[in-house]
């Protein structure tokens, strides 16, 4: 079955073609992207511009052309946080789905974090015992715990590198003082929910995902892409530390240099950085493996396993 996942998120506009069935890991088949950035394109009104609102329309257009001639047979759009908290997201939903045909599904937070853990604990098997999983987006980070497909705890915090990269660190060489105030608004986020995580007991393994984290894994000294996703990474908090003032004191073109980092992402890494270093240090974690499988996978699996049960399964899963 050749499924289509169109994923709307704070950063990148990313339509994944794959092959996948029942019981059987999903194959990428194809890649369509484009780093739109919509949680740096907010006015001031918190509302997506008119250009943004037009370019995510024109790519999901395109998107709906690649899915035609790729052969998928079942599309699954969704959204996250850039939409979610815009201060015109019904309107850009409305008007996304009268100009391509396409109901965006909009995730919550909690959703996304769910999703995400859901794709880890398929990678990973259930020798890993609890789980702890962090993945910064764009928008927001999110944070999830559990022993079993669904997390124990599901928590979303306002930590996106986009989010954070605008509200703070507007300029092309961060400013110190700006950075030191980040650093402190990050951490107390952090710290309010650390004792919902931490009542579960200690994590067996602590785990990553998303974008940010394979950027900074990949700074640190872990392999390439090209090696393929099975070759183990790790990101370690000495090696984080170790890069910190580096990061700040770069332009965004500098950080483009660094192995791994790519351009449209290069302005956001500061502040993923300090959103993973306070995270790892807060929870206590020495090293955390990064999981190649995040949210899009979580939905296919979702979607895969609704598959011949009567009703189906919900994309969006209900709270216990």
């Amino acid at each position: 079955m050749r499924l289509g996942v169109l994923d709307v998120g704070s950063n990148t506009v990313h339509f994944l073609v794959v092959d996948a069935h029942p019981g059987a890991a999903p194959l990428p088949a194809y890649s369509h992207k484009a780093e739109l950035r919509l949680a740096e394109l907010l006015d001031e009104r918190g509302a997506i511009s008119a250009d943004g609102v037009q370019r995510l329309i024109d790519h999901i257009a395109s998107s709906l052309r690649v899915a035609e001639d790729k052969g998928v047979v079942d599309l699954l759009p969704f959204a996250t946080s850039a939409v979610r908290e815009a201060a015109n997201g019904e309107a850009v939903l409305r008007q996304v789905e009268e100009q391509t045909g396409v109901e965006l599904t909009v995730l919550s937070g909690q959703d996304e974090a769910r999703l995400t853990f859901l794709a880890v604990r398929r990678w990973f098997g259930w020798s890993s015992g609890r789980l702890l999983d962090l993945d910064i987006g764009g928008g927001s980070l999110e944070i999830a715990c559990g022993i079993d497909e669904q997390p124990d705890t599901a928590v979303s915090l306002p930590l996106g590198a986009g989010r954070l990269t605008a509200g703070w660190l507007p300029g092309d060489v961060a400013d110190p003082d700006a950075v030191r105030e980040l650093r402190r608004h990050i951490r107390a986020a952090i710290a309010g929910v650390i004792a919902e995580v931490a009542r579960l007991g200690p994590p067996d393994h602590a785990v990553a995902t998303s974008k940010t984290f394979k950027q900074l894994a990949r700074m640190t000294g872990a392999a390439p892409a090209e090696a393929g996703p099975r070759v183990p990474r790790k990101l370690s908090r000495a090696g984080l530390a170790a890069w910190l003032p580096r990061l700040a004191a770069m332009t965004a073109a500098e950080r483009a240099k660094i192995p791994g980092v790519s351009e449209g992402r290069s302005r956001q890494l500061l502040a993923g950085a300090l959103v993973a270093d306070a995270a790892m240090d807060l929870f206590g974690l020495e090293e955390l493996d990064i999981c190649p499988w995040a949210l899009r996978e979580g939905i296919i699996l979702r979607r895969l396993d609704s598959m011949g049960q009567p009703g189906g399964t919900p994309l969006v899963a209900q709270s216990a």
